[in-house]
């Protein structure tokens, strides 16, 4: 039994009300008197656990001081070393992902309980800091002022009002929006909204947004089938209503990467007998899609519909002919 373990079942026992002796905690936890002596005065000393020897009562109670909180009051929060340390890493993970530390900041509490659990205290999460690399590629830069706000009206379900930068034809536009969903796509972010002034669910790249302010009026909501349908429902962030499926003919050589990759909830695929791999990956928009086969290079060969095909062979004889 580790050391976290030890702090539940120390506050299993504690909690029942009635004072529970050195003995009976020694019994329960199988420790000696040493190591139970250190782990009260850890949770005392460390975790502010109120925990106090009763001598009328000859037995540890928890006395219950007026607008205090303490850890072992927070449900949910009790790991083992090992998860503590997953939690930990994941945080990184979060921490480096997200722009300006916003999200971070605000789980600094939290982090701070977790390592104040483990023995070495803030040791692991420095080690997991040194170990564990995200090298984003192609990542656009966000504000981190408007992503705060962004994920303030979206915890809060306020309406957002933002100025959004159009690249298709340079222009701004200024939106009322309800957020939905904060989506991190492809090294980039993106808010799921309701626009009201197109009156329906749109995405919107987070670092193309210009201005942003939350406003008093609540956020409308849907239901979760429905957004689920509509940004779930197509190829990517570009998303619609599914109208075509790709199939795409993978090489031998490329098909034992792709084979375990997942390019839409929905595809389905098959080897084939000279071991080439076949994918139907269903589409609404295809642009993001035209890029991911011209990835592939000679390693891929769009079987259909007709429409994909024309569009890669039109996208390749333009590339050509910039190099003529």
């Amino acid at each position: 039994m580790d050391r976290t373990e030890r702090f539940y079942k120390i506050q299993s026992l504690l909690r029942s009300g009635a004072p529970v002796t050195m003995v009976q905690m020694q019994e329960r936890l199988e420790v000696s008197r040493a190591t139970l002596n250190r782990d009260l005065a850890y949770l005392r000393d460390r975790l502010n656990v109120p925990i106090e020897w009763d001598a009328g009562q000859r037995g540890y109670v928890l006395v219950k001081r007026p607008g205090e909180k303490y850890l072992v009051e927070l449900p949910g929060v009790w790991f083992n070393q090992q998860e503590i340390h997953s939690v930990l890493t994941m945080l990184e993970l979060i921490g480096k992902l997200e722009p300006g530390g916003v999200l971070g900041s605000q789980m600094a509490p939290f982090r701070a309980r977790l390592e104040a659990l483990l023995e070495q205290g803030t040791g692991s999460s420095i080690e997991a800091a040194n170990r564990i690399r995200i090298l984003p590629m192609g990542q656009r830069k966000v504000s981190s002022e408007y992503f705060q706000l962004l994920a303030h009206a979206l915890v809060n379900r306020k309406r957002l009002r933002i100025d959004h930068y159009s690249r298709q034809n340079g222009g701004t536009t200024q939106r009322e929006v309800s957020p939905q969903h904060l989506v991190y796509y492809r090294d980039n972010w993106y808010l799921d909204a309701y626009c009201h002034l197109r009156e329906g669910l749109r995405s919107f790249a987070v670092d193309a947004i210009r201005d942003a302010h939350v406003l008093e009026r609540a956020a409308d909501d849907f239901s979760a089938t429905r957004l689920r349908q509509f940004y779930e429902s197509s190829y990517g962030i570009f998303n619609g209503t599914t109208q075509n499926v790709a199939r795409l003919r993978f090489t031998p050589f490329r098909a034992q990467w792709v084979a375990n990759e997942i390019w839409h909830p929905d595809q389905r695929s098959q080897f084939l007998p000279d071991g080439s791999y076949v994918l139907e990956v269903p589409y609404g928009e295809d642009w993001e899609l035209v890029q991911d086969i011209l990835k592939q290079g000679a390693e891929v060969e769009v079987l259909g519909p007709e429409s994909l095909k024309k569009r890669v062979t039109e996208t390749i004889s333009n590339m050509l002919a910039m190099y003529a």
